[in-house]
């Protein structure tokens, strides 16, 4: 497992003037298979940029004195340009200053807001490589970020040593025009089955930023723990966090207001934002066996550290509930810097769907009151009149009338289908960690599907995005996360980023082959699947 870096400061772009040659868009610029000791080209990375066009004799190289220029007046875009530093720094042995662009003119990245192609919307970038140096040019900091992580994976492998590397860091010439198909690209990871450290969080902001997923959705509250502080009842994360909690009592822990925000703070830094969940009217019995008047018949129910599910319900008719929610809702929101708040829904079995809607017919509104936007899981899609409210296809099916009439009333979906998206699903049958009731998921699997396609009636207009939770049952470390979630993180990323003109299988085996030195050099522990021929 790596140790996640220091938090980004600043933000910078690369400027260049260069020059294209041919025109290629998407994947079918992969061409052969590189060795990590050999340049790259420009088709070479994850996601697959929209254009590309390469110039075989503008190539850049660089060198001891070598700048990061930033756009002059701007503390974020410099941020981004320490951010780029510090990830060079490290193996080149360079100094590699940020100074303003308006610096005398030495050779150099440089890093600009405006004069990009016209292509280049909300979240993209122009990435231009010439002799004299590298532009990235963006119409928002989040673009240029993005660049910077191309750029990271246009140099060599080597790049992400920690040491000082004798070699020559070169960067392939050409142009990159590329923006992201959906807006929402987002990585889930459960806290409540198991809590994983803040560090541990951290560690995997850093690795899911490099393949341009900018939302991470934390599940902080299950049947088995309550991961996060709520001032108003301040024994959901003493009790329903604390020893013995988790699956299989092993997973105690939980997430301080102070820690939540620093969490926050650094995924921001990484154009990242958070998405909280607290899963109800189910998924509850870690609030209810702490506090017995959250349940109808006034007598907690015991501890659960089991995985079965279904089970537990809120009392709908209680007024105390409600108290509840809204307190809930209220703290976690005025924490949250982002946009969204998940309100679960999911496996309510222990519900009827009656009390079912009424519950979200009074609980929708109070996430609007507290100033975020409601997000849920499928099954809210079912009373969800409301269409600012987010529904999160995690079926395993195609076909979902309350999904499509949902979105025919205008609310947006995010897609997860289990089968395809769920990355605790095993590999396969020798898959030592994970569950398999959604079935095996090799790599293939995770990117062979169509988000727009999916669900016949949920077209491209509809789609939000794509998630890939990660469901922590099984999991324990931080390695056990990189695990499952590598190789096929980059794989849904790429669904998320890369237009659908672009999909295609034996050009991404080929293009996710060549992340196993940059990993190996990360200290990911990643499953080598047989389905990718990788390079060593």
């Amino acid at each position: 497992m790596r140790t996640p870096s220091t938090p980004l400061r600043a933000a910078s772009v690369l400027c260049l003037a260069l020059l294209a040659g041919p025109v290629v868009a998407g994947p079918a610029a992969a061409g052969p298979l590189t060795s990590p000791g050999t340049t790259r080209q420009l088709a070479d990375v994850i996601p697959a940029p929209l254009q590309t066009y390469a110039d075989a004799g503008a190539g850049y190289r660089l060198a001891p004195d070598t700048v990061i220029r930033t756009q002059s007046g701007s503390p974020e875009i410099r941020r981004i340009g320490e951010y780029l530093a510090g990830v060079l720094r490290p193996a080149t042995g360079y100094r590699l200053p940020v100074v303003p662009a308006a610096h005398p003119r030495q050779p150099g990245i440089s890093l600009l807001l405006g004069g990009a192609d016209r292509r280049v919307g909300a979240g993209g970038y122009q990435l231009d490589v010439g002799r004299s140096g590298i532009t990235i040019r963006a119409t928002e900091p989040a673009g240029l970020f993005a660049g910077v992580q191309t750029l990271r994976q246009l140099l060599p492998a080597e790049i992400e040593s920690p040491r000082p590397q004798r070699r020559s860091w070169a960067v392939p010439g050409g142009r990159i025009v590329d923006q992201p198909r959906f807006a929402y690209r987002g990585a889930m990871l459960d806290l409540a089955r198991h809590f994983h450290t803040p560090d541990e969080v951290r560690s995997y902001i850093d690795l899911i930023a490099q393949y341009k997923i900018n939302y991470l959705h934390l599940h902080l509250t299950d049947d088995q723990g309550w991961r996060i502080q709520i001032d108003s009842w301040p024994e959901l994360t003493t009790r329903g966090g604390g020893p013995g909690t988790g699956v299989d009592g092993v997973g105690p822990g939980f997430l301080t207001k102070a820690d939540y925000a620093a969490l926050t703070a650094y995924a921001a830094s990484r154009y990242v934002t958070v998405v909280p969940e607290i899963d109800m009217p189910g998924h509850t019995n870690a609030a209810q066996s702490t506090y017995a008047e959250l349940n109808c018949d006034g007598v907690a129910p015991p501890p659960r550290t089991d995985i079965a599910v279904g089970y537990s319900s809120l009392c709908i008719g209680s007024e105390i509930t409600y108290d509840f929610v809204e307190d809930v809702i209220r703290e976690l929101a005025a924490i949250t810097p982002g946009p969204y708040l998940h309100i679960g829904g999911d496996e309510a079995h222990a519900t009827t769907d009656e009390d079912y809607r009424t519950f979200m017919t009074r609980v929708i509104p109070l996430v609007a009151k507290y100033g975020k936007r409601a997000f849920g899981w499928n099954e809210i899609a079912k009373v969800a009149e409301d269409p600012s409210v987010v529904a999160q296809y995690w079926g395993t099916g195609t076909s979902n009338p309350d999904l499509v009439a949902a979105a025919q009333r205008g609310n947006k979906v995010v897609m997860s289908p289990a089968n395809k998206s769920y990355l605790d699903m095993k590999y396969d049958s020798s898959t030592p960690l994970g569950l398999s009731w959604a079935g095996f998921i090799e790599v293939r699997d995770a990117y062979d599907w169509d988000p727009a396609t999916r669900v016949p009636g949920v077209g491209e207009e509809s789609i939000l995005g794509v998630e890939a939770p990660l469901w922590s049952e099984t999991l324990r470390t931080g390695d056990d996360i990189e695990f499952m979630a590598f190789p096929r993180l980059p794989a849904i990323a790429e669904l998320g980023w890369s237009a659908a003109a672009h999909h295609d299988w034996d050009s991404f085996r080929q293009r996710l082959a060549t992340q196993a030195p940059r990993w190996s050099r990360q200290n990911v522990n990643f499953y080598r699947s047989p389905q990718v021929p990788w390079v060593s």
